[in-house]
């Protein structure tokens, strides 16, 4: 019988191949603007398009940050995390802020936006954990404004060892409404893939760099 954990793993992995927010094809997979070749493609950005989904995710990751409180701060991780993480902070009715990869060349040149003290206790949102590069570049420069970072929540990780000492180096929790092998499940259980490329699939996340496979460009 599942936990609660992981039935809204399963539940969001529907939904977000009902909707293609996430494409599996590993017979003829993805390659990424970093070169890897993937049987996976993930734009959580379409969920905001179909509100039933939309309001899903919210819901699981309101229930899902309590493991972080207290917080009083809302952060998204430009650009895919703003509107998660504002939806989230409505939902909580809590200050939101977003966090810019570098600070903007004009204006004010903000790297984060919005209203920030500095010494609050910020959650910050993500869509997509894959290495936690930008997560983390994020939590770094939230700690240097002086703000102690309850952690990251996104909505898919792809399970990448590497993300995982990352996090861990950097001293921050994290967790995501889904995962990888969650959703290879429900796409077996729905027969979006079958089991013959059950193996593929799974030795594909153990070692991304050297997966091999036919490529399409995306």
């Amino acid at each position: 019988m599942k936990n609660r954990k992981e039935e809204i793993a399963t539940e969001i992995a529907h939904n977000l191949l009902q909707i293609k927010a996430i494409k599996l094809n590993p017979a003829n997979p993805f390659t990424w603007a970093s070169g890897i070749l993937s049987p996976i493609y993930c734009d959580n950005r379409i969920v905001l398009s179909y509100p039933p989904v939309r309001k899903a995710v919210i819901a699981a990751m309101v229930q899902k940050s309590t493991s972080f409180q207290p917080f009083q701060v809302v952060a998204g991780v430009a650009t895919a995390g703003i509107a998660h993480g504002a939806l989230l902070a409505e939902a909580l009715d809590l200050p939101f802020v977003y966090v810019r990869s570098k600070a903007k060349g004009h204006g004010r040149q903000n790297q984060i936006e919005g209203e920030l003290r500095g010494n609050e206790r910020v959650l910050v949102i993500e869509d997509l954990i894959s290495t936690g590069g930008s997560s983390l570049e994020a939590v770094e420069v939230l700690r240097n404004r002086g703000c102690n970072v309850a952690g990251v929540l996104a909505i898919f990780s792809y399970g990448f060892p590497a993300a995982k000492v990352a996090f861990e180096k950097a001293d921050c929790p994290f967790a995501t409404l889904s995962n990888y092998e969650a959703l290879i499940a429900a796409a077996i259980d729905i027969n979006y893939i079958d089991q013959k490329n059950l193996a593929s699939l799974k030795e594909w996340t153990k070692n991304p760099q050297e997966w091999q496979g036919p490529t399409q460009k995306f």
